[in-house]
């Protein structure tokens, strides 16, 4: 999340309110108590101070919605989830966009550059009091909204609405690498897997170098017994491209076992009314893990101290008859299972 530059010098003009000296005192007020929460990080209490700064200005006409932005920042940054989608929600809605033009003055007697509006500025300019008079546009933030609510919506799970504003920010900014990232999270949580799978081959035809796409391609495609070679590829990529990629290394093991629960209870079923049958699915069951040793193996090399890889090649090595080598994983795996916090 970006960090909030502010000031209070934002309002410090006396004629927000024209003569409504009560009026002024109080944005005053809340604005002082607004900077002073947030400078002090306590965002819970910056946040609803700088809703209340917005709520004044509008009270006297002024939608100044940069200090509901800047209430959105505040309440995400406190956790509060509900508040800061609710506020991000409708500055989207309403076409925010923070793209805004600040006029600056300095007072010549005490040298203090200030922010005014366009009309109180105008006015100073025939005052010999104020010189360096100044106009800056501030950038577009629409963005980064797209890109906050899209994240507060998937970190509350709320994966369909989050889907939807993703969608919506990628209509206008196509290009947007952080949106097309949440877009195919929030088509997994969704359990949209299609589109998903969609949008990791189109991530990838971009960044063919990331290798966290590729590992997430892969398990999708381990999901589909038809497309297990596939996902052995997808697999040997992102240790390619990332050698201690330790799930990637435990996954390409796996898609290469197969369904192995499965397997057992099938010649489970088959060792008494048809004996021969069980024998060839053990033999074939054997050669898968002989077939995915090489790549345990790799896993081991690349992470020694790896306790799921010690684990794994241990079973691989019971199965394939590997005394040896089994009985030596097995005093690997006690030793780092000692040193692990209990």
């Amino acid at each position: 999340m970006k960090k909030l530059i502010l000031s209070i010098a934002i309002i410090s003009s006396a004629f927000v309110f024209g003569q409504n000296k009560d009026a002024n005192a109080q944005l005053q007020e809340a604005n002082k108590a607004a900077m002073d929460a947030y400078n002090a990080k306590n965002y819970a209490v910056a946040a609803p101070k700088f809703l209340e700064v917005y709520n004044l200005l509008k009270t006297s006409g002024q939608d100044e919605k940069v200090y509901m932005y800047y209430a959105g920042l505040n309440y995400a940054l406190a956790n509060n989830v509900d508040e800061a989608i609710k506020i991000y929600t409708d500055l989207i809605n309403s076409g925010y966009t923070g793209v805004q033009t600040n006029y600056t003055a300095k007072e010549k007697k005490t040298g203090q550059v200030a922010t005014y509006d366009k009309a109180t500025w105008e006015m100073l300019k025939k005052s010999s009091d104020y010189s360096d008079f100044k106009t800056e546009q501030t950038p577009s933030v629409e963005s980064d909204l797209y890109e906050t609510l899209s994240t507060l919506l998937l970190n509350a799970k709320k994966n369909d609405e989050a889907v939807a504003i993703i969608e919506k920010g990628l209509a206008k900014y196509p290009n947007n690498t952080k949106l097309k990232e949440y877009q195919s999270t929030a088509y997994y949580q969704s359990g949209n897997t299609d589109k998903f799978v969609a949008t990791l081959k189109e991530q990838l035809a971009k960044n063919p170098n990331d290798a966290t796409n590729w590992y997430n391609l892969g398990v999708m495609q381990s999901k589909n017994p038809a497309m297990a070679a596939d996902a052995e590829a997808s697999f040997k990529k992102a240790i390619e491209l990332k050698p201690d990629f330790s799930n990637a290394y435990q996954n390409l093991v796996y898609a290469v076992i197969g369904d192995d629960e499965k397997a057992v209870s099938e010649i489970n079923t088959l060792r008494k009314t048809k004996p021969d049958d069980a024998t060839k699915l053990i033999e074939a069951r054997r050669e898968r893990f002989n077939k995915s040793l090489p790549y345990a193996e790799q896993w081991y090399q690349a992470m020694p101290n790896d306790v799921n890889a010690v684990s794994m090649l241990k079973e691989i090595y019971s199965i394939t008859k590997n005394t040896a080598k089994m009985n030596e994983m097995k005093a690997k795996e006690a030793e780092l299972q000692a040193k692990q916090p209990k």
